[in-house]
């Protein structure tokens, strides 16, 4: 793994890529239609109608303050938030919800748990299991969801252990890893359950700024392969290099959305401006 993935915050704007004009693996599964979603919390809105299209195999970079309804809007794509008014669909098939006539009815928990298989994510803390081994954390759900033998999920296990360079590290325990290290072992317990979307909440927010890098790059890898991901993110280089779409969100809105050129070079709103002028080194203040 490179430990110096940060050098892409140092491409000066005019020589950025436009990934969403590159050549790319199109899978047939992963669409993300999110239409008019509300949500509050008590008397706080934090979502305020998000609308949004996210197409197969595209990555969503999705930027903004603290507070902006980023995280929320995550927890709602795989229903560890239900909403208050609109609808997300996945290839089709709304999530949390069924239609009868003209209302919405949320699913019994076994079928949510069921359809949240299809959804990914990684969470800013790594959530392992501290007492199972890494090997055993990335077969269990394959077992206890999937139903795959013992035999197949080790063998799927071990494949995705090398694809994020730990497998020399199959029979250590959380405990043992650095946070690098656990945040790629969590990487790939997500990927073993073959989703047809992956959601990254911050997922290098708890990590020292040295390993960052290595588990940015096992993200790139997943973008160049074509997996449908919606990351949520602070790391400004990772999302002007690999997102294919930059939305920007602040108080519960999607206030800007377009390809990274366009957003970070010429964004069109003045809260995208301030908000990049402030996070971003001074050849890229605006």
């Amino acid at each position: 793994m490179s430990s110096n993935a940060h050098n892409s915050q140092h491409t000066p704007p005019e020589q950025m890529k436009d990934k969403s004009q590159e050549p790319k693996v199109r899978p047939a599964n992963g669409h993300v239609v999110i239409e008019n979603v509300y949500k509050s919390f008590g008397d706080v809105r934090v979502l305020e109608g998000v609308s949004l299209d996210i197409k197969p195999g595209e990555v969503a970079a999705i930027l903004g303050p603290s507070g902006s309804g980023k995280s929320t809007l995550l927890r709602t794509v795989n229903h560890l938030e239900n909403i208050d008014a609109g609808r997300i669909t996945i290839d089709g098939k709304m999530v949390g919800y069924e239609q009868r006539g003209d209302k919405l009815y949320e699913l019994h928990e076994k079928e949510i748990l069921r359809r949240r298989t299809n959804v990914g994510m990684v969470f800013q803390q790594f959530n392992l299991f501290p007492h199972l081994r890494v090997l055993d954390n990335v077969m269990e759900a394959q077992v206890s969801a999937l139903k795959r033998s013992t035999a197949e999920a080790k063998a799927k296990a071990r494949e995705l252990l090398k694809r994020v360079g730990l497998e020399d590290k199959e029979l250590a325990f959380p405990r043992q890893l650095s946070g690098g290290q656990q945040q790629r072992v969590a990487i790939a317990r997500t990927l073993a359950l073959d989703p047809a979307v992956v959601l990254f909440d911050e997922p290098t927010s708890a990590l020292d700024p040295e390993l960052v890098g290595e588990v940015l790059d096992v993200i790139r890898d997943l973008a160049s392969q074509g997996v449908t991901m919606l990351v949520v993110t602070h790391e400004m280089g990772f999302a002007r290099d690999v997102a294919d779409t930059v939305i920007f969100m602040s108080d519960g809105l999607v206030v800007e959305q377009g390809p990274p050129r366009e957003v970070f070079s010429a964004p069109k709103h003045g809260r995208t401006r301030a908000f990049l002028g402030s996070v971003l080194e001074p050849a890229y203040n605006l």
